[in-house]
């Protein structure tokens, strides 16, 4: 078997064999295989694609390449959600406690913000003395104690994927989705899960930027998910604005910490009691999907969720008290405000710009190593569909270093589209996959 023939193949469209894929990649993990050629085989697979079956095995051979977390001693259903990345995305600090507190096993992995686009470790982390780097044997203990935890992807759990994803990185092939697809699933299964529901972001400031790609991409996950003997469902959700009002990571805890108070945006309630409802019916709690879903406001509305937020907090070394008392958490010592030049409708907030520009504040990174400042970001005061004054604030800058804030400021204010007419309103949650 030469790697060669195998890229020439792929390169024509055709469709490889399970023990050619098996060959490729235990070659490149064990550096038998070089960088330029497994490179030239993703460039062809970014054009011509891959099979189910393809998919199925690339997954399965990526997530044999390392350890995988053994919950088997943890008695129950054990359930995580996933998003594909957005711009004020935090309902993982929403729906895991909600999902938790009502019986659900939730081994809650996640990433970090790279890009545009917030990543929950980083959130967590502007909590004082929280720590997300667990071992196999915190996270049982975590769930047996508490019902949940939130963990960081550690590099021992599929290496081949974080080799590729390198590569990917500067290949420009990390939009294929048959990649994306093997990548987070064989993350996600590496886990010990029994189900995943996943959230698959589409619009301005989500990588996929069209419904069909989103729908693909969305289809393939819960597809390699059920060869695999795993129940998995997809939300396709807009990501044309953020979600939310707050863009930062101290600045979404504190807005997590409000939804699980009863007190947070109606657009992070609605998606975020939705997530934890199909978490709490995968997980078989209770005979319907409508029953979830109320069992999961009864959550909300009760502090349930809340509770159980500050609970795992104090277990994994963060102080509960920086929940109720913001003061505690990392406070941004500028702020500059952004105004509306006219009167009319907020027909547009634009989720790329804001994510971008509360980067340049120091709120994400766009290298791996890059530093963030978890106290900066951006706070919207209103959304679209909202009518609005000329001078009206449209939004606020919270910032430590005032380097970038007129750059930052401009691009927000571009972000904004203001019409005498107003827009028609868009839904939020736009498909379900499986």
């Amino acid at each position: 078997m030469r790697t060669v023939d195998l890229i020439q193949r792929k390169r024509d469209g055709e469709e490889l064999a399970p023990e050619e894929i098996d060959y490729l990649l235990d070659g490149y993990t064990n550096g038998e295989v070089p960088d330029y050629q497994m490179s030239a085989f993703l460039m062809a697979v970014y054009f011509s694609g891959m099979s189910d079956r393809e998919v199925s095995r690339f997954t399965d051979c990526m997530l044999r390449s390392g350890e995988s977390v053994d919950l088997s001693s943890v008695s129950g259903i054990k359930v995580d959600k996933h998003s594909t990345g957005g711009v004020g995305d935090k309902t993982s600090l929403i729906v895991a406690p909600l999902a938790a507190s009502a019986g659900v096993l939730v081994p809650m992995m996640s990433g970090r913000a790279l890009g545009h686009t917030g990543g929950t470790l980083d959130k967590l982390e502007s909590i004082p003395g929280f720590h997300t780097s667990l071992s196999p044997d915190d996270v049982r203990r975590l769930l047996g104690e508490v019902g949940m935890c939130f963990l960081g992807q550690s590099d021992r759990l599929a290496p081949a994927d974080g080799k590729l994803y390198a590569l990917r990185d500067v290949t420009a092939t990390v939009e294929s989705i048959p990649l994306i697809s093997s990548s987070i699933m064989s993350k996600k299964l590496a886990e010990g899960l029994d189900a995943l529901v996943l959230d698959v972001k589409v619009g301005s400031g989500a990588f996929m930027k069209k419904q069909v790609d989103a729908r693909r991409l969305a289809q393939m996950m819960v597809g390699i998910g059920r060869r695999m003997d795993k129940r998995v469902q997809a939300l396709i959700t807009d990501m044309s604005q953020p979600l939310g009002y707050a863009v930062g990571n101290a600045l979404e805890v504190m807005e997590a910490s409000q939804t699980l108070q009863n007190a947070g945006p109606s657009d992070l309630t609605k998606l975020s009691i939705e997530l934890a409802a199909r978490m709490i019916h995968l997980s078989k709690k209770t005979a319907s999907l409508d029953d979830a879903r109320r069992l999961a406001e009864e959550k909300l509305v009760d502090g349930s969720g809340y509770r159980k937020f500050k609970q795992v907090v104090a277990a994994q070394g963060g102080n509960p008290q920086a929940l109720d008392k913001f003061e505690l958490l990392p406070n941004a010592t500028g702020m500059r405000e952004v105004t509306s030049p006219r009167g009319g409708y907020v027909t547009l907030i634009d989720a790329e710009d804001i994510g971008v520009a509360s980067n340049m504040i120091g709120a994400g990174r766009d290298r791996k190593e890059d530093t963030i400042d978890p106290a900066v970001g951006i706070i919207l005061e209103v959304k679209v569909g909202e009518k609005v004054d000329a001078g009206s604030v449209l939004c606020r800058l919270y910032y430590t270093r005032e380097d970038r804030v007129e750059e930052a400021a401009d691009l927000v204010e571009d972000a904004f589209r203001i019409s005498a007419q107003k827009p028609e309103e868009r839904e939020l949650i736009l498909e379900v996959v499986g």
